[in-house]
């Protein structure tokens, strides 16, 4: 039988997994050690040199169910000579709206609103409950990738006065979208909110700690739905607590699932989300649909929709 006869007739394997709890890991390494062609990585779970070990020499591409890969050993991909893949873009829209849904819900207090509604407690007058515009305002994008193109987008209909983002290069996109890139402390100074659309690395783990926040606007926003470790929560809690800075939107938190204990979560003026960024049915099919395609392709020997250089 051909390599391309072989290709034709895929045969899938479904691994059951829970994203959090380890005790699934020895079932996904054990399905694994009988070897595959190409791995749908759609877990929290590292991707990690023991078990790339255990997929074997036959295992040629990679790909993961989401925009981010700080959940896959890149370095030991490209030392096997491995292919990796994404979803880029088919997120975009989805995570867009959760970006402007927690600016919206932190910085017109829905949090505390509610639990004054629930409780019994609704207020009436001119000064209560008071919250902060998004007209007129500067917004900072910290990652004008795609997600961060597509949130500028959106917040074009809000009347925001100024746009600017940081990042490692000038994007040509930002032309179009009026957008300005400055360093990541002017950034923090100037913005009303700031979103965080960067993916996590070794140089933007924390990069929002007790130092930035103190560099942020006593009236900002900051909203976060890149990766949990792209703030110190420690420090946020603080500056939350100490009113630093004015309310925090979170789709992501370190860790997750976040204890309904952790004391971030009791915050009035923190708003969180149980990481429902793509969390759409169009999203999610649409997503699963590029991730087949990654593999299919790269084992045709053909690009992959969406290819992550090594």
């Amino acid at each position: 039988m051909t390599n391309k006869e072989k290709v034709k007739r895929v045969e899938t394997v479904v691994v059951p997994h829970f994203d959090y709890n380890n005790e699934s890991l020895p079932t996904i390494k054990s399905t694994i050690r009988s070897g595959f062609d190409g791995l749908i990585w759609n877990t929290k779970h590292r991707l990690s040199e023991d078990i790339l070990d255990l997929a074997g020499p036959r295992l040629k591409a990679v790909s993961t169910m989401s925009s981010g890969v700080d959940q896959i050993d890149t370095d030991e991909l490209k030392k096997r000579g491995l292919l990796l893949g994404n979803t880029s873009k088919a997120l975009d829209d989805a995570v867009a709206d959760i970006a402007v849904g927690l600016m919206i819900g932190a910085a017109r207090r829905f949090k505390e609103g509610v639990k004054e509604l629930e409780t019994g407690n609704w207020k009436y007058g001119v000064q209560w409950m008071l919250g902060q515009d998004i007209v007129n305002s500067t917004v900072g994008i910290v990652g004008l990738g795609g997600i961060g193109q597509t949130i500028v987008r959106r917040l074009k209909g809000f009347d925001v006065a100024k746009f600017i983002y940081s990042g490692r290069t000038d994007k040509k996109e930002a032309i179009e979208l009026g957008a300005t890139r400055v360093p990541l402390e002017q950034l923090l100074k100037e913005s009303d909110y700031v979103i965080l659309a960067c993916p996590l690395s070794k140089e933007t783990k924390h990069m929002i700690n007790e130092e930035a926040l103190k560099t942020m606007k006593k009236t900002s926003v900051l909203v976060n739905i890149g990766r949990g470790d792209l703030i110190d929560q420690t420090a946020l809690y603080n500056a939350l607590k100490d009113g630093e800075i004015f309310a925090a939107g979170l789709d992501v938190t370190t860790p997750e699932p976040i204890s309904k204990d952790d004391p971030i979560v009791s915050l009035p003026n923190c708003y969180v989300l149980p990481h429902l960024g793509s969390a759409t049915v169009e999203t999610r099919n649409a997503m699963a649909k590029i991730s087949a395609k990654n593999i299919l392709l790269a084992l045709n020997e053909k690009p992959m929709m969406f290819p992550i250089p090594l």
